[in-house]
C-alpha cells in the first residue's frame, strides 16, 4: 500500500493521530490509556485509529505499519550530497566542494587538512570572509576566524603563509584567493 506524503503528513499533523501511532510504534496500544493519557475520549482515540488503520500506518492487529513507513520514507525528496550542492554555486569545482564538505560540518571546520593542497582549498574558503582593500584589526580576524575554528590563530598564520592576507603592525589586509561571484545584471 503507498501513502502519499500529503497524506502521510496530514495525518501526523493530528497530535491524537501522533500519539496512537506512537503507541503502535511502542508495542503500547491501549486506546482507553491513551484516552486518558490525552485528555480525550475514548471514542476520540478509535476514530484516530480507524484513519491510521484505513491508510496502512497501523495494522489491523495494532502493530506500525511498517512497509507503509518504507514506502513513504523512500518517496521523500533526497537532499542533494553536500558536495553536489556546493558545486552548484559555481564557484567551486566538484573536487574542491567534495573537500570543503568532507572538512566542514555546517558552517564550521571540524579540522584544518593536514595535506596542502586540501588546506588551500579550505583558506580560500575562509579568505573570502575578508574584504579586499580593507583593513582589518588583528581581534577582527581572530574574531571572524574563531567563527569557523577554536584554532584562530593557526587558520590566521596560514592565510598569511599562503599570500591570502598580509599584515603589518597588527593590520591585516586580503591579498589573494578567488573572488565569490557575484550576479551581474
Amino acid at each position: 500500500m503507498s501513502l502519499p506524503i500529503a497524506d502521510f503528513v496530514r495525518l501526523l499533523v493530528d497530535p491524537t493521530r501522533l500519539a496512537v501511532l506512537g503507541s503502535a510504534a511502542s508495542g503500547n496500544l491501549d486506546a482507553e490509556g491513551l484516552a486518558a493519557a490525552l485528555d480525550v475520549s475514548k471514542r476520540e482515540v478509535l476514530e484516530a485509529l480507524g484513519k491510521l488503520r484505513a491508510s496502512g500506518l497501523v495494522t489491523e492487529d495494532g502493530d506500525i505499519g511498517r512497509d507503509v513507513l518504507r514506502a513513504v520514507a523512500q518517496d521523500l525528496p533526497q537532499a542533494a550530497p553536500a558536495a553536489a550542492a556546493i558545486a552548484e554555486t559555481g564557484e567551486w569545482t566538484l573536487e574542491e566542494a567534495e573537500v570543503l564538505a568532507r572538512f566542514f560540518t555546517g558552517s564550521r571546520l571540524a579540522s584544518i587538512p593536514t595535506q596542502q593542497t586540501k588546506r588551500m582549498v579550505v583558506l580560500e574558503r575562509l579568505v573570502q570572509e575578508f574584504e579586499p582593500g580593507i583593513r582589518y584589526e588583528e581581534a577582527e580576524v581572530n574574531f571572524t576566524l574563531q567563527m569557523f575554528y577554536a584554532d584562530y590563530a593557526s587558520l590566521r598564520r596560514y592565510l598569511v603563509d599562503v599570500g591570502f592576507m598580509d599584515r603589518a603592525d597588527g593590520v591585516y589586509w586580503r591579498t589573494g584567493g578567488r573572488y565569490p561571484l557575484t550576479n551581474s545584471g
